[in-house]
């Protein structure tokens, strides 16, 4: 059983934290709960101190209490910090060291590994400073659990719901007591696009943001896994503190993972790489606007389809391809994984609403020798999640891969 702080800062996701505490408390954990001043007009503590069987802390200055004293001694026994919702406010005292109530007091005072899930309105979710926030905290370590997306109390659809209870008391577990199923194992991700130069000036790219790569080799290393990561020019950064090698074009992408993957167990080929790039290569002038034009284009080198060759009969790597189409992806996801060679690829249809190239959230298709499952919306993290799971059998009974 871990001691769990429980934050409760004040948005209307705070009627979700009740749930996540009682479902905390029925995995054995000790949840003690803080609640900020504005929490409390969203929840009574009342309603926490009757699941938890434990006083809540809602005052940095409680009579008949030495405060500085009391979240010392919370800090140095919890096992660990969970602030959900964490609010934009919230995630910028943590960010920037303000210490102006118990929670961030709380904050700067523990050791124990910190988990936030966010909630708030979608611009406010999406403004640079509270992007550079969370980056931030990133950086220090603090683990996220994105916030899904949806119809929000404010009236807006978009992103910014807090996750579901369910969801955080599992992100707390994962912390609490790391998988560490793929120790030993060595995996390589591609993620987000490839731009084809035409000239100094111009390219052919896509809307590929690297959620789904980071995703997935946050999750890898999550479960031991010694990862690595060739990546694009993504729109959104890398987890903190990982091996990443950049790359543009498919080729320079297509060399660096031809190079690296005779050692790894596991290739995931999350990146959407070009299909095309100009024919006789990028034009060292700027080619001038006189009216219609026609560009010449030849395809990329086939990475996924190479692999498979050069892998023939051997059981490693463990090949994962992804698929972005528009419309029923299933079948073309059958064909792409029998002419590849790979064990399994994950197909989304980028044409639905939430799913697809840079949102949070996507509707996969798990195509394999076994057959097609359909994945209901999820967040991105939530699926790299289940494509580690399913990572996880293919490896089973695999020898570890040579050439390390």
């Amino acid at each position: 059983m871990a001691r769990v702080g429980l934050g409760v800062a004040g948005g209307i996701g705070a009627y979700k934290a009740v749930e996540a505490a009682r479902l905390l408390q029925q995995r054995g954990h000790d949840v003690h709960v803080v609640m900020t001043r504005n929490a409390r007009r969203f929840v009574g503590p009342l309603t926490f101190e009757a699941i938890t069987r434990h006083p809540v802390i809602t005052s940095q200055f409680t009579p008949g209490l030495n405060a500085s004293i009391e979240h010392i001694d919370l800090a140095s026994t919890i096992d660990l910090l969970l602030v959900a919702p964490a609010t934009a406010n919230m995630l910028g005292k943590f960010a920037h060291g303000i210490a102006d109530d118990f929670l961030s007091s709380l904050y700067l005072a523990t050791r124990a590994p910190v988990v936030m899930a966010p909630s708030m309105n979608t611009h406010m979710w999406e403004h640079p400073a509270v992007r550079d926030n969370v980056a931030t905290l990133a950086a220090r370590g603090v683990q996220f659990i994105e916030p899904g997306s949806g119809y929000l109390a404010c009236g807006w659809s978009g992103t910014g719901r807090l996750a579901e209870p369910g969801t955080i008391a599992d992100a707390v577990d994962r912390v609490l007591s790391p998988r560490q199923s793929l120790a030993g194992r060595r995996v390589l991700v591609t993620a987000g696009p490839t731009y084809e130069d035409l000239d100094p000036v111009r390219f052919i790219g896509n809307r590929s943001s690297g959620r789904m790569g980071f995703a997935l080799a946050a999750a890898a290393r999550a479960r031991g896994a010694d990862v690595t990561v060739i990546a694009g020019p993504t729109t959104v950064d890398p987890p903190p503190a990982m091996d990443v090698m950049r790359v543009r074009s498919a080729r320079e992408m297509h060399g660096a993972v031809i190079d690296r993957a005779a050692g790894a167990d596991v290739v995931i080929m999350a990146a959407a790489v070009a299909d095309y790039t100009r024919r006789g290569g990028v034009s060292s002038q700027k080619m001038d606007r006189e009216g219609p034009i026609a560009l010449d284009l030849e395809p990329t080198p086939d990475i996924l389809g190479e692999l498979g060759r050069q892998r023939g009969d051997r059981r490693t790597p463990v090949l994962i391809g992804f698929a972005a189409q528009s419309g029923a992806p299933g079948e073309s996801a059958r064909r792409k994984l029998g002419a590849k060679g790979a064990d399994l690829i994950v197909a989304n249809d980028i044409s639905a609403p939430g799913s697809g190239f840079d949102v949070e959230t996507n509707q996969a298709l798990l195509v394999s020798r076994e057959g097609i499952e359909t994945l209901p919306l999820l967040t991105k993290v939530e699926v790299a999640g289940i494509v580690l799971d399913r990572v996880e059998q293919l490896l089973a009974g695999r020898p570890v891969a040579a050439g390390r």
